[in-house]
C-alpha cells in the first residue's frame, strides 16, 4: 500500500469581534460547490512559509483581511483525505494535513469576499452548538475535534 500523501494546509476558527461578549464563529460558503458548502477559510501553506505566515496570507485571499488576532491554535497537526471528486483537482496529494487556529476579528476589520479569487460566495456567523449544523461532512469529524479542544480550554462556549 502505498504511502499517503498530505499537502500541509492552514484553517482559521474565527470570532467576531464582539468576542467575549458574544461568541459567534464566522463560516463561509464555498463558491466552487454546486450545493451549500459552508467552512472555514483555509489553504496551502507554500514552500518556506510558517504556518502563521500563511494564515495571514490565507485570510487576505479568502476575506479580504488579516486583521485578526491570534488567541490559540490546536496543538497537533489533524489530516483527512479528499472525497474523490476533489482528489484528482489536487493531485498529488491524497488529503491535507491542517494546522486549526483560533483567530478573533480585530474591530476594524472589514470582510470583502470578493477578492482575486473568490472563494465564497457569502458568509455568516453561528453559534458554537449551532455550527456542525452547517459543516459538509467531510469536514465534521475534524472541526468537532477542534472545536470541542476549543471550548474544553475555555475559548469559546
Amino acid at each position: 500500500m502505498k504511502k499517503k500523501r498530505y499537502r500541509p494546509n492552514v484553517a482559521a476558527v474565527i470570532l467576531s469581534s464582539v468576542y467575549p461578549r458574544t461568541c459567534e464563529i464566522f463560516i463561509a460558503n464555498r463558491v466552487d460547490m454546486k450545493d451549500q458548502v459552508w467552512q472555514f477559510p483555509q489553504g496551502g501553506i507554500d514552500e518556506g512559509e510558517t504556518p502563521e505566515e500563511a494564515l495571514f496570507r490565507e485570510l487576505k485571499e479568502e476575506i479580504g483581511t488579516d486583521e485578526v488576532e491570534i488567541i490559540a491554535q490546536y496543538p497537533d497537526w489533524l489530516s483527512y483525505d479528499f472525497p474523490n471528486r476533489v482528489s484528482r483537482k489536487m493531485y498529488p496529494y491524497d488529503g491535507q494535513k491542517q494546522r486549526y487556529f483560533l483567530v478573533k476579528l480585530k474591530p476594524d476589520a472589514v470582510i470583502n469576499l470578493e477578492t482575486e479569487d473568490p472563494e465564497f460566495v457569502e458568509y455568516k456567523y453561528v453559534s458554537y452548538d449551532k455550527i456542525l449544523k452547517n459543516i459538509s461532512y467531510m469536514k465534521k469529524p475534524i472541526y468537532k475535534k477542534v472545536l470541542d479542544y476549543f471550548k474544553k480550554e475555555g475559548y469559546i462556549s
